[in-house]
């Protein structure tokens, strides 16, 4: 899914929540908001890696293009098929995220619940083209695929 969405499904989702629970304010709104759709920072940062440039258009236009790829193939092919390892996609960031909030700042809550569904909206996204759902463990997904 691409951030525009995730950003216009976390405002969405936001704005719910703030409504139904207004004690988390102003700021935790925009925590919610803006870690619904930053978590992709990963994304961005295996592409800096892979390719050894720093152009937000160019890295943009890769995803595109590797998205297109992947949908050209047979549906049976589709799952040998690899994103590349995204190190915020995965339960232990969230097991961590809620360590942080009973241990250092509410604030974090915020993150992991912004974390949390993302997650979500990927793992409903990626039914529509693979028979798996990956990016649920890091460890798993670096095992499986770490090459």
């Amino acid at each position: 899914m691409l951030p525009s969405k995730h950003f216009i499904l976390g405002l969405l989702f936001a704005g719910f929540l703030y409504f139904i629970f207004p004690k988390i304010n102003f700021i935790g709104f925009l925590i919610i908001i803006f870690s619904a759709f930053l978590i992709d920072v990963d994304h961005y940062l295996y592409y800096v890696y892979k390719k050894k440039n720093f152009s937000l258009r160019k890295a943009y236009k890769w995803f595109i293009e590797n998205k297109k790829k992947l949908l050209s193939l047979p549906w049976e092919q589709r799952n040998k098929f690899q994103t590349g390892f995204s190190f915020l996609h995965g339960i232990e960031i969230l097991l961590i995220l809620l360590i942080l909030w009973v241990f250092v700042s509410k604030y974090f809550l915020f993150v992991f619940v912004g974390f949390a569904f993302h997650l979500l909206l990927d793992s409903i996204d990626q039914t529509t083209y693979w028979d798996r759902i990956s990016k649920v463990s890091l460890v798993r997904d670096y095992l499986k695929y770490r090459n």
